[in-house]
This record gives C-alpha cells, structure tokens and sequence, in this order.
C-alpha cells in the first residue's frame, strides 16, 4: 500500500446534517497541498442513483465520466477542486452485483459467501485500489446515512477494520452529529451526541473529532460535558454551525482548530491556504445589491433538487459582489399570462432547468416565451433549452403546435427528436448520453465570449435533441446555434442575439461551476440580470 492517510466521515441522530458538506470542509482545508481523493459509500441497492426521483433523493450529479451519482460529490467538486469518477462511488447495489459475479465465477474457491469477511473485504479492497490508483496522499471516505441504519453496516464495520489494516497513525475517524437548542429552554442539549457516539463506539470507532451541528457555537460548557461522555479531548469537539452559506464552513473548521486536529491525529503538516476563499465569501456576506433569479420546473417541493443550480448561482455572487436569491416557481398551473406575471413580479433573470417528463411543460413553454418576449435575461438548462426551440419554433416561426416528441410522438413538427441510433435502446439508466461532450462555437457569439474560447465542453444528461430538419428554419427567424459538436450533427448552445440575454446549453453547466470559477453561461446570466436591475428593460 502507498502511503495514503484515510479519514472517515459517519453521521449520527439524523439524516440531513450535512455530512457531505463536513466532509469536503475537511478535505478543503487539506487540498492545497495534499491531493485529495473523495469516496462516498451509500447504503442503497440501486446501482446508481439515475432512476430515482429527485423529489425523493434530491438532485442526480453527472459526472465527466458519465457517471450519476449522488449530490454530495458537487459537494467534493465545488471544495477540493477534483473531477470525480463514477468508481469513487460504492453503493450496496454495485457491491453486491461485484460480490455475486465473483461467487459465480468461482473465485471464492468453494467458500460460503459471507457479509465478513467477504463484503467487507471487497470494501476495503475498493478504498485501497482506487487511493493505489489515483496516487492519493488522503482517501477522504463519506459513509452514507445514519450510525444504526442496517444499510450501512457493512462500511462501518469496513471502516472499523481499517486501523488494523494501515495503523493507527494512518486513519482518523470524524463523527457529525446533533446539538439540538430546544425552543423555550435556550440550553444546548448533548444527549443526541452522547447516544450517537456510544451507538459507533458500540460497533468499533471511536471519533477523533466530534462535529456537533448547532443553531450557535458550542459553548466550553457542551464541549467539556460531550468530552467526558464521549471519551474525547474537549479540543477535539468542534462546532457544526448553521449558516446561510456553505463556503463559511471550511473558515469555521478552521477557527474550530480541526487542522490541529488533522495534523495531532495524521501526523501530516496541515497548511490551508483560505485567503481567497475567504475573499469570495466575504463578497457574499457583504453583498449591497441582489438580484431574484426564479427557478421555474416541476421538481420545487424539495430545493435539493436543484442543488447545483442554486450553487452556481451563489459562485456568481461570490465573483459579481452580489447577493443572488433563487425563488423556485413551480410551472405545473401556468395556465394564463396573468398567473405567469404575477409569479415573475420582481424577478431579474429566470433559469428553466433540465427534466423529464410533461408535466409542467406547458408552463414552462409561456413563461420562456415571456421571457423572450419582454427582454427578461434567460437561462434554459437542457430541457430548457429545448423547450425555448419549441416556444421559438409555434410563435415565431409558425410552426403550429410545435413540440418534442418526448411529450407528443405524433407532432407534426418534432423540433426536438430522439436520435435514430438511441431509439433501439431500453434499458433506464443507458438511454442518455452521460458524461462530458465537446463542443466548437461561433467566435462571434455572445457564448464564444462568455467562454473565452473555442473549444468546451459541458456534462450532459438527455436523450433528445434538436432536430436537425428545423435548424435552417429557426436560423432564419433568428435562432442562433453558437456551439455543435465537431461533427456538426447536434446543437450544444443557442442564442438570440436581438435579447439581452437569451442563451440555451443542451448540456448542464451548473454541474462544472466551481466557488473559484463559476460557470460562465451563469455568470453573464446574473451579470446582465444586475444590469436590468439597474438600467431597465422595457416591458411589452
């Protein structure tokens, strides 16, 4: 084995602490001078999360490989500054399939399969080969869920071997937890910890470093009373506070002395370097002007559902000194002008994002084309840029009930078709094209640029695209195709240059923006957004 240190991150109490956020924080203030490699384990028996619904597991991330994963690893990216890979992921749903190929190819030479050794042993084996394969200095590995779930225990039993495995001066053990502050009493209550840390204890661990998440910085009070209970330094107890802002962790961890922590527990010098994150951060706390960019789609029950749209948008702030507040709309009941005026009242910029399925398009389709029409800066995100074709291609070009053929296989226009050699393909989850794309575009367009360049390439997640039959049409009423594929054959971006800002990305550019860089087709969206603000755009 290389020399990698491992460091574990577990959660206790609840679901939803915010564990994937506390472990990219640790990894943040490690990742400017060690080359830090992500793993998240998840309980679940999907292979991937592709075929969920984003109500129920929040937002599918795609990433350059192609690979759906969960939205932790935005998370990762946004922090580390990485490009994950679909095999840093394990869920109980690949190890398991591993697990059975394996005993039906014999490898187990006439064995009973077991959870342990076997399952656990394939768990470890898959940390050490993707830290052997990437040359990693730390394996930063996230177990899903909460300490207790069945679903887990494998992983945490894997976890537990580890120390074993590569010494104890070579993995530390991070635990997220809950320091409730019940209403009325305005005490700082430890129980929750107490029970949660005495459940991993149970099974093994014992955390170097406890994150209590809290409404308030944890008093000396709390971290000396979960200190003894817990059977940890009080230095190794540290504050998970709430904020309004992600990117204000990794300064807090800091101040929360967590790089002593890694250095005592690691025996690695620790050096974060958070002069410009801080920078940016502070841009954001401080922001005198905000811009409302609406969100308008289906899936707005649950706000994780476009978790990397809303971070894009924050990296923009970060960068335009500005505030940017996401107001979701839900298209569902658009049904006339008036509803749709009244959802947009105070709105700077919309984004329509990617989605499936016919619920709500009809909506989406009037606001886009209220949008186009009274000069309101505009962001269509995959199906929101195919449904601005199908919006440009009924009002403008005149091809009557125009559509895609995801919603009507009949239409007498399917200006957005499925590709002929993606037609023969069943099986969910192999139906789209995954991953990163390239794509040439127009020196002369307003998306050139935006990019600063002439080659890109964005992630993708769809199956339909533009119809190649139509291009000539819509580019004579004005439509213009500034980024295709080297070959020509598909549309990446659109635009309308006679509109402030109307652009459209068949791929998903909110999943690459970073706190460091933001994604540019997001940035010249709150750039002009704050520009309407100020100056004006007439209303017809």
């Amino acid at each position: 084995m290389p020399k990698t240190k491992f460091i574990i991150v577990t959660g206790g109490v609840l679901s939803g602490l915010g564990k994937g956020v506390a472990c990219a924080s640790i990894g943040n203030l490690l990742f400017s001078k060690y080359k830090v490699i992500p793993v998240k384990c998840d309980g679940y028996l999907n292979v991937d999360p592709g075929t969920m619904n984003p109500i129920e597991h929040g937002e599918v991330f795609v990433l350059e490989d192609g690979g759906e994963v969960d939205m932790d690893f935005g998370h990762y990216e946004r922090f580390l500054g990485v490009s994950c890979k679909f095999n840093w992921n394990l869920t109980m749903g690949k190890v398991f399939d591993v697990i059975r190929k394996k005993e039906r190819k014999g490898d187990f030479l006439g064995k009973t399969v077991q959870f342990i050794p076997h399952v656990t042993g394939l768990i470890k084996e898959w940390w050490f080969s993707i830290a052997k394969e990437e040359k990693a200095d730390i394996l930063l590995i996230e177990i899903g869920g909460t300490v207790g779930d069945l679903e887990n225990e494998l992983y945490i039993e894997a976890a537990r071997q580890l120390k074993r495995d590569v010494g104890i001066k070579n993995v530390m053990y991070a635990h997220l937890t809950y320091v409730p502050v019940p209403y009325g009493v305005h005490e700082q209550k430890s129980k929750p910890t107490q029970q949660s840390v005495n459940l991993l204890r149970e099974k093994g661990i014992v955390p170097n470093i406890i994150i209590g998440r809290c409404s308030e910085i944890l008093s000396d009070k709390i971290k000396e009373k979960i200190a003894i209970f817990c059977d940890v330094k009080k230095e190794a107890v540290i504050t998970g506070l709430d904020v309004d802002n992600v990117y204000k962790i990794p300064i807090i961890f800091e101040k929360e002395g967590v790089s002593k922590i890694l250095k005592n527990c690691l025996h690695i010098k620790v050096e974060p370097n958070l002069k410009k994150w801080s920078l940016l951060v502070k841009n954001m706390g401080y922001a005198k002007k905000t811009v409302r960019i609406a969100i308008c789609g289906k899936y707005t029950t649950l706000e994780d559902s476009y978790a990397s749209i809303i971070e894009a948008l924050n990296h923009c702030g970060a960068h335009l000194k500005c505030g940017v507040k996401a107001v979701f709309v839900e298209t569902t009941d658009m049904k006339n002008i008036r509803n749709i005026k009244s959802h947009l009242k105070d709105i700077d910029g919309v984004i329509v994002p990617g989605g499936f399925g016919g619920r709500g398009v009809e909506g989406k389709i009037e606001i886009i084309k209220y949008c186009r029409k009274n000069n309101i800066p505009f962001l269509g995100i995959c199906y929101g840029m195919q449904l601005a074709i199908v919006e440009f291609a009924r009002n403008v070009c005149g091809l009557k009930n125009a559509n895609t053929t995801e919603i009507n296989p009949k239409t007498k226009h399917p200006v957005i078709d499925i590709l002929p050699e993606q037609k023969k393909i069943s099986e969910m989850g192999g139906t789209m094209r995954l991953g990163t794309y390239p794509a040439i575009l127009k020196k002369d367009s307003k998306i050139f640029k935006l990019y600063g360049a002439i080659s890109v390439s964005e992630r993708h997640r769809h199956r339909y695209e533009v119809n190649p039959d139509y291009i000539a049409q819509l580019e004579k009423k004005g439509v213009v195709f500034s980024g295709m594929s080297p070959d020509r054959k598909l549309c990446e971006f659109m635009e309308l240059p006679s509109h402030p800002y109307f652009v459209g990305c068949q791929g998903h550019p909110e999943l690459k923006s970073g706190f460091l860089k933001p994604a540019p087709l997001f940035y010249g969206l709150v750039k002009t957004s704050l520009e309407r603000k100020k100056t004006g755009f007439s209303e017809i």
